[in-house]
């Protein structure tokens, strides 16, 4: 399958991702978006994966970009093709197709967590009902488009994850992560403010003890979503025909 990546930062990248798509023969092309590169023709894809950023999904002003993007994201999955978002992705699917996204009224989510997650979905077979995750975000989905399922949750966030019909989901959580993430996101400075106001002055050396900590299962759980992920792909793919982008 070909795979299309929106990237907002190059820190935010596919990550453990790319272990399964290299065993499952996956080609991909990465989009910088931020960098200005323009998106690609849609047809020639066959997922569409939209990862996380430092900008939030109304920065249109700021970030006139985002307007391409969550028009190609609509068209994408208003044909029924599928997607996959993580953290910005996430806020972007609910955005595009009619929810909303806003700061949190509590405090940001910075570090290991869990959420609790609907394992009735295929996306989450063989996933445990309470999963180890990576969260660093201070915004989030505050409204569902019409018809979606909230598929994740957790106490400090209600939208931890949901799907649009059978081919399209968003995670709020990150679950890419490899060994040395948290220590290339602490090096934006959006990212390093966020974290500093949870957790304190100097606090990334902690929270990377926090991810060795827990590194083994957070991967083996993401590698168990992607692959869930990939075979939800094949069958719609192979099932479903997909509308003209």
């Amino acid at each position: 399958m070909r795979i299309l990546v929106f990237q907002h930062v190059a820190s935010e990248h596919p990550g453990s991702f790319r272990d399964i798509m290299a065993i499952r023969g996956c080609t991909m092309q990465q989009v910088e978006l931020d960098a200005g590169e323009p998106i690609p023709r849609l047809d020639d894809f066959d997922i569409l994966l939209v990862m996380g950023g430092p900008m939030d999904v109304w920065e249109e002003d700021k970030f006139p970009w985002l307007r391409d993007e969550k028009a190609a994201i609509r068209a994408w999955v208003g044909a029924g093709r599928p997607y996959l978002g993580m953290c910005l992705g996430n806020q972007l699917l609910a955005e595009a197709m009619g929810g909303k996204a806003r700061l949190m009224t509590g405090p940001s989510e910075v570090g290991m967590s869990k959420v609790r997650l609907d394992v009735s979905d295929p996306i989450f077979k063989n996933v445990p009902e309470l999963c180890t995750c990576f969260q660093w975000h201070g915004a989030e989905v505050s409204r569902l488009p019409a018809g979606a399922r909230l598929l994740a949750s957790s106490a400090g966030c209600a939208v931890q994850g949901f799907a649009i019909g059978r081919h399209a989901y968003g995670l709020q959580f990150h679950m890419e992560l490899t060994e040395t993430t948290a220590a290339e996101w602490g090096a934006l400075p959006e990212y390093a403010a966020a974290l500093e106001r949870v957790k304190g002055p100097g606090a990334l050396p902690a929270l990377q003890q926090e991810v060795d900590a827990g590194i083994g299962e957070l991967k083996s759980n993401a590698h168990r979503i992607f692959a869930n992920f990939l075979d939800i792909a094949e069958d719609v793919l192979a099932n479903e025909p997909m509308g003209s982008q």
